[in-house]
């Protein structure tokens, strides 16, 4: 299993499961990261958090914990 946290810098992904409890998979649903969604993983902070990605053709950062919880091949 692959996380997009795992992604590196550059690589566009497809999510395949979003992992994680009902609040914190919903507000990344509402974010736009569905299963089948392409996100592109564009920066990453210096200290690893937060991920800066493209998904939907817009920008968004994401913390670590949340990046854990995207499946993606």
């Amino acid at each position: 299993m692959k996380t997009l946290r795992q992604t590196k810098i550059g690589d566009t992904v497809r999510v395949v499961k979003l992992h994680g409890d009902g609040a914190v998979k919903r507000r990344i649903m509402d974010m736009g990261i569905t299963k089948g969604a392409e996100v592109r993983v564009r920066r990453v902070a210096p200290l690893g958090d937060p991920v800066e990605v493209t998904v939907r053709g817009y920008e968004l950062s994401l913390r670590k914990s949340d990046a854990d919880m995207i499946e993606v091949e």
